[in-house]
C-alpha cells in the first residue's frame, strides 16, 4: 500500500517511563502519528514528569486518564512502555477499546497477565506486536539463508546475548551494615544513562529484561516451540542484582519440539567489557551445514583523539529495524494477519523465561507452561 495515499494511524503513547525508543521508533514510519501521551492519574510524580517531558518534546497533549485519552483523541494504535508489571493491564485496556498494540518487553512479570492479554487481543480482533530485534540485517539474512534450505533443517541453535551495560555499583561494593539497594530507586537513577531496563517495583533479572531477544531469535530461525528448560543463574557483577536476588547472568538449555536443541547465554556484563552493545552472536547447526551470525553487522569502528571513554567505539550502520517493524505492523493491520511476534508468541516466550527463572532457582529441569 502506498503510504502517501492513506491517513496515518493515530497513536496513543500509554506511559513512556521505561523506553522512549519504542514510540520514537513507531514515529519513524509515515503511517504512524503520535497523537497523545496518557497514563493513570494515581501514578507518582516521577512517572508524570517523564510522560510530560516526552509529550512536550513531540508537542502533543499529556492526559492523566487513559480512558479519556482513548475516547477523546480518535486513536487507532496504543504504544505501551510502562513499568513491566503494568504492561499487560494497559495493553488489555487498549485492546478492549479496539486499539492495535505495540508493546515493550517483557510481556509481563506474571504469566496469568499474559493469558489475560492474549484473550483480550483475540476476542477484540486487534493486532499485537511485541517490540523485537528480529529485523536487524544480520538476523534477517540468517532467516533467509535458513528458509532457502541452504543449511538443511535446523537441528540446534545457540545465542550469546551479553549486554555491555552497567547496573550501578559492582557486586561486593556495599559497605558492611549498609542497607540493600532499592530496585526502583536504582532504576530511576539509571534513567539518565539508559541502563534502566528493569523499571518497576518488581525486581527483574536479565532473563526477564533481555531474554525475549535471544528467545525471539531462536523462534524466528527454527520455528520451534520450547518445551522444557534447564538453567543456571546468579548475580555475578552488580550489587543491585545481588541485593534483590535476581540474576545478571544465566545459561539456559532448551528442549524444543521437532527434536531441536537450543542454548542461551544471557547477561549484563558491564560497560567496560565490550566496545559495542555487547557480544551478541547466533550459531545455527543444520542437517547440511551451519552458520554463525554477528547481530551487530554491518558496523564500523570509530577512534579519535579525546574520545569520551563512555562512547561506543563500534557503531552499527544500515540499521532501520524500527521502520521495518512498523512496516510489517502496518501490513498486518491492513491484511488482518498476525504480526511477526504476536500475543501468543510473546506469551510463549514469557512462559519460557518464567520456566528458566524457576529452573535457575530449583536447579531442576522445568516444563514450560503452555
Amino acid at each position: 500500500m502506498n503510504s502517501s495515499n492513506v491517513q496515518p494511524f493515530r497513536c496513543a503513547v500509554l506511559s513512556v517511563v521505561k523506553h522512549d525508543y519504542i514510540p520514537r521508533g513507531v514515529a519513524t514510519h509515515p503511517r504512524f502519528e503520535l497523537s497523545v501521551v496518557a497514563d493513570d492519574p494515581d501514578n507518582p510524580d516521577w512517572v508524570h514528569d517523564r510522560n510530560q517531558k516526552f509529550a512536550d518534546e513531540f508537542e502533543i497533549p499529556y492526559v492523566r486518564c487513559v480512558e479519556e485519552a482513548l475516547r477523546e483523541h480518535d486513536v487507532q494504535v496504543a504504544i505501551v512502555s510502562s513499568e513491566a508489571e503494568r504492561h499487560c493491564d494497559l495493553s488489555v485496556r487498549a485492546a478492549e477499546a479496539g486499539l492495535h498494540i505495540v508493546q515493550d518487553k517483557p510481556m509481563s512479570t506474571e504469566l496469568s497477565q499474559c493469558d489475560r492479554l492474549v484473550e483480550a487481543v483475540e476476542r477484540n480482533d486487534v493486532r499485537f506486536l511485541m517490540w523485537n530485534r528480529n529485523l536487524l540485517p544480520a538476523v534477517e539474512h540468517a532467516r533467509q539463508i535458513i528458509a532457502s534450505g541452504e543449511i538443511g533443517e535446523p537441528r540446534a541453535i545457540h545465542v550469546d546475548f551479553y549486554f555491555s551495560k552497567d547496573a550501578g555499583p559492582p557486586k561486593g561494593s556495599r559497605a558492611a551494615g549498609a542497607p540493600p539497594i532499592d530496585w526502583l530507586a536504582r532504576q530511576i537513577e539509571a534513567h539518565a544513562d539508559g541502563s534502566d531496563g528493569g523499571v518497576g517495583q518488581i525486581p527483574l533479572g536479565e532473563l526477564g529484561i533481555e531474554g525475549i531477544y535471544p528467545l525471539a531469535y531462536a523462534r524466528a530461525l527454527t520455528n520451534a516451540e520450547v518445551e522444557r528448560v534447564f538453567a543456571r543463574s546468579s548475580a555475578f557483577f552488580h550489587q543491585v542484582n545481588a541485593d534483590n536476588d535476581v540474576e545478571d547472568l544465566a545459561t539456559v538449555t532448551l528442549q524444543m519440539n521437532r527434536g531441536i536443541v537450543g542454548t542461551l547465554c544471557v547477561g549484563r556484563i558491564g560497560a567496560a567489557s565490550h566496545p559495542d552493545l555487547g557480544e551478541i552472536k547466533l550459531h545455527v547447526l543444520g542437517s547440511r551445514g551451519g552458520l554463525v551470525v554477528s547481530e551487530a553487522r554491518p558496523e564500523i569502528s570509530v577512534h579519535y583523539r579525546g574520545q569520551n571513554q563512555a562512547e561506543f567505539r563500534n557503531r552499527r550502520i544500515g540499521i532501520d529495524d524500527a521502520y521495518q517493524l512498523m512496516e510489517e505492523f502496518a501490513g498486518a493491520i491492513d491484511a488482518g494477519l498476525p504480526t511477526m511476534l504476536d500475543a501468543r508468541a510473546s506469551r510463549a516466550i514469557c512462559a519460557t523465561v518464567e520456566a528458566a527463572v524457576r529452573s535457575g532457582r530449583t536447579g531442576k529441569l522445568e516444563t514450560v507452561r503452555h
